[in-house]
């Protein structure tokens, strides 16, 4: 059978900002029934190159072809009509109005119709979704509705302007497990009805489980195309960086002192039996297992988060009662959240805001005022010491890529001084060049004598980083290994493996 044409080629494509070149002579195209993979650190031109092909941008020197016929964009309306859409990381959908009106909000009324037919768009939104096989329905309410499900709607949008081309700018980064499955699922059925997907994306196994076709971007210049079953991670990694996982991931030797953190069989039934575990000063303890095993929930306990039914927590070997993270944090214990966007960071607020709202104590005169030359004195420490990229510190926190923001929120955490570090997915929706920083910076506090203990589902994380891994299934720790001990097959087995007390507990 003869290859698909591309549907949008993209042709020596240069693009200039400030005098600064983000990308340098680049080719790429997208073919029908095709999921087109985009990687790169940040910074690399992936995003900068999609919003010239959706029309958000005009190249410096280039061109771009529809079905091999030459076209110029001068806003993303050109490109919609052309029947390219571009879905946004983070959904652009307004709360206060319906599904079926996001989906028609600029062009509800047709060419040369003054009438808007509500009836026939509620009929045909709901059509619409039907063949999406999704669970809203056209006069919903978007407001309360999760990041998947409005990105659902996007989606929706784009298929109702008959869009040929969708491009997802990191579709993952705020979504679930479960959810990502679904989205993965929608992709499969757009690939059957012929249309073309670009994903970009720093999950280098979403990457290979969704894409057909990967190209690789490095400084703004195309460093390597490559197919599906020709790559693996760590080629991905050494065309991004040109570095092997390995080299990304080096573990120092650091003495492990006393046991700064120990749990005795903490239960919470239905999400945790019997945990009990132990970490030392200076030692780096992972918790492996597959998404839903309980592992998370466990860390929450420690933390007081969602405290325990029962069990005990002992803080240098002092029995301690944490209900609330005040608690904890008032116990030396400090936890980076899995989800920096919810739990983590207030995203409309500064920078300088988010690093210092968990020492305001700290920084406050006795009258209760923000002593603000002591507030930029530690921001500036730690803006330094973890290579913020920003444009000052008043800078909304929602404006910086995943990597600085994760970054944000380590300061924030370490700026409490404490002695007990939970890194709850520390490196989750972060490019690869950031994720090379985390790493360093875990290694540098396990240095200075810091007792962590990191979940993590990314399993070379666990094998180079830990000193002795836990690996839970099913809310069970099911084994401990140490570090000479560690081994990829042995761990996935204790995640797949059902506690044979697990029938007695529940």
């Amino acid at each position: 059978m003869a290859e698909a044409l591309p549907i949008v080629r993209a042709k020596g494509i240069t693009k200039t900002f400030s005098g600064v070149t983000v990308l340098q002579n680049v080719d790429f195209d997208i073919c029908p029934g095709e999921v087109h993979g985009l990687i790169g650190e940040n910074g690399a031109g992936k995003s900068t190159l999609v919003k010239i092909i959706s029309g958000v941008y005009t190249p410096a020197n280039g061109d771009i072809f529809i079905n091999d016929h030459p076209v110029y964009f001068k806003n993303p309306h050109m490109a919609r009509e052309a029947g390219i859409a571009l879905i946004h990381q983070e959904p652009l959908t307004f709360q206060d109005l319906n599904v079926t009106e996001n989906l028609y909000l600029g062009h509800t009324r047709g060419k040369g119709n003054p009438l808007i037919r509500w009836k026939e768009l509620y009929r045909k939104t709901d059509e619409l979704l039907e063949t999406l096989d999704v669970r809203m329905r056209s006069r919903d309410p978007v407001r309360g509705m999760t990041i998947a499900d409005q990105q659902m709607i996007e989606i929706a949008c784009a298929l109702s302007q008959n869009a040929q081309v969708i491009i997802m700018d990191e579709p993952t980064a705020a979504l679930s497990h479960g959810e990502v499955k679904t989205l993965f699922e929608m992709i499969h059925r757009l690939k059957k009805q012929g249309k073309a997907i670009v994903f970009i994306g720093h999950r280098l196994d979403e990457i290979i489980e969704i894409c057909d076709r990967i190209t690789v971007l490095r400084d703004g210049k195309l460093v390597g195309e490559c197919q599906k079953n020709d790559v693996d991670q760590d080629k991905l990694v050494h065309l991004m960086i040109n570095r092997t996982f390995e080299e990304l991931i080096v573990k120092e030797t650091v003495p492990i002192g006393d046991v700064m953190l120990e749990t005795k069989r903490l239960t919470y039934p239905g999400q945790y039996y019997d945990i009990s575990l132990k970490v030392r000063r200076g030692e780096i303890v992972g918790m492996a297992g597959l998404v839903g095993a309980g592992r998370s929930e466990a860390a929450s306990a420690i933390f007081g988060t969602c405290p325990a039914l029962s069990g005990e927590i002992m803080v240098k070997g002092e029995k301690v009662h944490i209900k609330n993270p005040l608690a904890a944090m008032k116990k030396g214990i400090a936890m980076v959240s899995e989800d920096r966007a919810r739990t983590g960071l207030i995203t409309p607020f500064s920078i300088k805001y988010n690093m210092t709202f968990a020492i305001l104590y700290r920084i406050a005169s006795k009258f209760g005022f923000i002593r603000n030359k002591k507030e930029d004195e530690f921001v500036n420490k730690y803006i330094v010491y973890l290579n913020v990229r920003m444009r000052d510190t008043d800078q909304p926190v929602r404006e910086l890529s995943g990597g600085n923001q994760q970054k944000v929120v380590i300061a924030k955490w370490l700026l409490t001084e404490s002695d007990i570090l939970i890194l709850d997915e520390p490196t989750r929706g972060i490019d690869i060049g950031a994720k090379a920083e985390v790493y360093k910076l875990i290694n540098e506090l396990a240095k200075q004598g810091k007792a962590i203990l990191m979940i993590s589902s990314e399993l070379p994380e666990i094998l180079q980083l830990s000193d002795r891994v836990y690996v839970m299934c099913e809310g069970h720790i099911t084994a401990e290994y140490n570090r000479d001990e560690l081994d990829s097959k042995k761990i996935m087995t204790a995640a797949s493996t059902v506690h044979e007390r697990r029938a007695v507990n529940e």
